[in-house]
């Protein structure tokens, strides 16, 4: 008999190839099988709540996992934590769960952020975890420009070419853009998105803050529900997954 147990999980993605295991390197799940063989020497399929891509963050990735150890959940998190040393990753919580709990199906909401550091020095704590814009971005109009984007949408335009979405319809509950000092943040809410969409939002909205494009150009790109109409997709520095909601 195994007992399931949901995980919610901080990583740094940058020396991952992504949450999910792929043949040309390793995923976060990767690391995160390892330790629980490491703990209890069982092998077990790591079920997240979202794939993440490579170089993409979490604050608050979940997922479950099954196993036939007898033990309680402070346990199974500090274990893991201990085998998961030296990667960047830390299980911050640990509870057990029914078994008809499903990290990725039964989320009903997800919640990112996209960090952008809008200034010309170098970046050095922000490396890697944010992108780098040396021009000034207006966020008032990239905010403007981020409302055209809310409610229910065919996506197509801000959907990735090799997506495997089975439609580009989605419902986004909200899409919001402020400064934060030398910071413009994006924040996305959603039960969920497509391959690249998040991150095609901040590509485009950046061209909207340097005088690109216009708060109707965004508008149009969205009817146009044509690829090349988006802005350039931002890089995955500056993605993190937040929070994962469940009912």
């Amino acid at each position: 008999m195994t007992q399931r147990y949901k995980l919610t999980i901080e990583y740094d993605g940058t020396p991952f190839v992504g949450w999910q295991h792929q043949d040309n390197g390793r995923g976060v799940q990767d690391a995160i099988a390892d330790a629980i063989r490491g703990f209890c020497g069982e092998d077990v399929t790591v079920a997240g709540a979202g794939r993440t891509d490579t170089g993409v963050h979490a604050l608050g990735q979940v997922a479950h996992i099954d196993i036939a150890r007898e033990t309680d959940a402070d346990t199974v998190r500090d274990a893991l934590n201990y085998h998961l040393k030296p990667e960047p990753v830390a299980i911050l919580t640990v509870e057990k769960v029914g078994a008809d709990f499903d990290a990725r199906f039964s989320a009903i909401k997800r919640h990112y952020l996209y960090r952008i550091v809008n200034r010309r020095a170098p970046l050095t704590v922000d490396r890697h975890r944010a992108w780098q814009v040396p021009v000034h971005l207006d966020a008032r109009r990239m905010d403007e420009a981020a409302q055209m984007l809310v409610g229910k949408h065919d996506f197509t335009t801000f959907r990735a070419s090799q997506c495997q979405a089975a439609s580009p319809v989605k419902t986004l509950d909200a899409l919001d853009v402020r400064r934060e000092g030398e910071a413009v943040v994006i924040t996305a809410r959603a039960r969920s998105f497509l391959h690249n969409q998040i991150r095609s939002f901040a590509g485009t909205l950046k061209s909207v803050g340097e005088g690109k494009m216009s708060v109707r150009d965004v508008r149009l790109a969205l009817e146009a529900r044509d690829r090349s109409q988006c802005g350039p997709v931002a890089p995955p520095d500056g993605l993190y997954l937040v929070q994962v909601d469940y009912a």
